[in-house]
Parts: structure tokens; C-alpha cells; sequence
């Protein structure tokens, strides 16, 4: 498994991260056996980076990845966790004090690797977005204090929100990581999107990132399952999501998916989950992917993706082709 250098933090990330979220499920909603099993198959394969957050299941992803680790005891697992204040939020330092006690108290552990602040980030801010000032004046304080206690090694955010906010919380270089939206429906972070594209424009923070110092987990990488290239869900997967950045809806989604099938009819990817996830990682800025998954199989699947390697020039020079006929539909 190849590791990259994650920014200015030193921390050396394996390519695939292992994501614990709601939307693949395996972690909330699967098997013990099988989350057991899936994990410790990760660790063998050489990742070291978990991520996870108090919203997947109330608590019960990072109660799992808790009890597994403990179980596992790998000497270099990296987790990441998160805290999100509902609007309205005035104490947001005593608020964000208390949900990561409790995280740590679900997950077993004195401290995480990474907090990352799971709201979005707005220009007008008002607490559901925060604003920059907000993130600069309340936020980024609380965080520090959390770290000078040795209960956080690094601060990082979810980039999601106002373009030019995140952009603005990217270059001030007070925080180590940002999950950063990015996948065949909407590659912005890295390049200018074509005029009249469906889509939020992510003003290529990519290159703020790589410019701060900042570590990049690539999120959405399949874009909620739309680019897994098949309708059913699994089971215990959630319900399809609401679009990141893409589409105003999950369908629009699926329908420009399944015209990226050339890629996979063409030979340059044996399914769209595995271009999708390789995709991902062809840029030199991501650190780390997360691909939600519902069973070990799919983890699998991602694990396989990965190990093939980027996509080729041709590959990317077709989707790009592909890409362009998005160009002018509505979202």
C-alpha cells in the first residue's frame, strides 16, 4: 500500500483510508464479525488511516472502531474523528469540549490524530454555516486547547460550504487537514470547472491546500454510491444521499454516472467503482481516499481499485471528453 507524506504534519497516510460512515453502513449497521473482519484485512493491507465522526450511527461507528482496535491493537493506526454544533450553539468551546470527551470515551482512547470540524463554512456564517471569523475566533481557539491537553495531535476541517470561505480557512495555515469533496462527477478541487457545468464549484483547493501545507482526504469518491455504477443499495447501506457539490439530486447524479460507462466499455477500468476510485487517486495533492463500504467484499473491491494504480493519460483524456457533455444541463 502506498503512503504519502499528508501535508505538513509529517504523518505518513496510507493512499486508502477506511472510511467508517453511514452511507456504505458497515460500521454502524453491519456485523461485528464482518466489521472485525474488514478491518483487520485493512490493517494487513497496509492502511493506516480510520476515519469516523460522532454522526455516523449516534456514536455507534466510533463505538465499533473502538472495540475493534482495542481488540487489534495496531501499532500505527491513525484515526480521525469529528465534532458538528447545531446552529444556535453558544458555547462552542465547552460544546466542542464535550462531544470529543465523548468521542473518546466511545472509541477507548486518550487522544485522536485528527478533529476535524464537521460543519460547513460560510461566507455569512451565523453558526450553521460557520463564518471565517467564527472558525478563526471560537473554532480554531477550542481546537488548540484540545490539543495543548494532548487530547488532539491535528486540527482539520470538512470542506464543505462557500467556495471562497474554505478557501480563505485553507490559506490562513492554522489547520492541518481539510476533507475535500472530489470525484468524475465534480473534479473542481483540482481543475476549473468547463463553463455552465452542474455542479459547485470547489475553486481548486487543491492547490490552497498544497500551497498551506494542508493534508487532503479525498471525500465522496464515489459520490454517495452514484458511481458505483449500480442502483441497488446494499441492506445495511443508508438511503441514497443528498448530493455533495454534484447535483441537486441523487438521480441527477446516477444518470450522468452511467454515461461515464464508455471508460469502463473502452477498457480503462474494469467497472466504474474501480475508475472512480482510481481517479481519485491520480492527483498528487489527495492523501488519503475514503470509499464508503457495506461489507468486507466492497472493501475488497476499493482495496483492488487502489492497487491497480492511477488511471492512464488516455483514460483521463476520455473522461475528460465524457465530462464535457455535462457542460449546460440543468443540476
Amino acid at each position: 500500500m502506498d503512503k504519502r507524506v499528508f501535508g505538513r504534519s509529517g504523518l505518513q497516510v496510507s493512499i486508502l483510508g477506511f472510511g467508517c460512515g453511514a452511507v456504505g453502513g458497515l460500521m454502524v449497521r453491519g456485523d461485528p464479525a464482518d466489521q472485525e473482519r474488514a478491518i483487520g484485512r485493512a490493517l494487513d493491507a497496509g492502511v493506516n488511516y480510520f476515519d469516523t465522526a460522532v454522526q455516523y450511527g449516534n456514536g455507534e461507528s466510533e463505538k465499533n472502531l473502538g472495540r475493534i482496535l482495542a481488540k487489534l491493537k495496531p501499532r500505527d493506526a491513525i484515526v480521525g474523528t469529528k465534532v458538528r454544533l447545531p446552529p444556535g450553539t453558544t458555547e462552542v468551546a465547552a460544546s466542542i469540549a464535550k462531544s470529543l470527551e465523548d468521542s473518546l470515551q466511545r472509541l477507548g482512547r486518550e487522544r485522536v490524530d485528527i478533529l476535524h470540524f464537521h460543519n460547513p463554512i460560510g461566507t455569512a456564517g451565523g453558526g450553521n454555516p460557520f463564518s471565517v471569523a467564527q472558525m478563526m475566533e471560537e473554532v480554531l481557539p477550542a481546537f488548540e486547547t484540545l490539543r495543548g491537553q494532548g487530547k488532539v495531535r491535528f486540527l482539520g476541517i470538512t470542506a464543505t460550504g462557500d467556495t471562497e470561505a474554505l478557501q480563505a480557512v485553507i490559506d490562513a495555515r492554522v489547520f492541518d487537514s481539510a476533507q475535500i469533496t472530489y470525484n468524475m462527477l465534480n473534479a473542481s478541487a483540482a481543475a476549473a470547472l468547463p463553463p455552465n457545468y452542474p455542479g459547485q464549484d470547489y475553486g481548486r483547493l487543491f492547490e490552497h491546500a498544497q500551497a498551506a501545507g494542508v493534508g487532503v482526504i479525498g471525500i465522496r469518491v464515489l459520490a454517495g454510491g452514484a458511481l458505483s455504477g449500480v442502483v441497488e443499495r446494499h441492506p445495511i447501506a443508508s438511503p441514497p444521499p443528498a448530493p455533495i457539490g454534484s447535483a441537486l439530486s441523487y438521480e441527477a447524479d446516477l444518470a450522468r454516472a452511467k454515461r461515464l460507462a464508455p471508460l469502463v466499455e473502452e477498457g480503462f477500468a474494469a467497472n466504474l467503482a474501480e475508475a472512480a476510485t482510481r481517479f481519485c487517486i491520480t492527483h498528487p495533492a489527495m492523501g488519503t481516499i475514503l470509499v464508503g463500504v457495506a461489507t468486507p467484499e466492497q472493501f475488497e473491491d476499493a482495496l483492488a481499485a487502489v492497487l491497480k494504480g492511477p488511471l492512464s493519460k488516455a483514460a483521463l483524456d476520455r473522461l475528460a471528453q465524457l465530462q464535457k457533455g455535462f457542460a449546460g444541463e440543468e443540476r
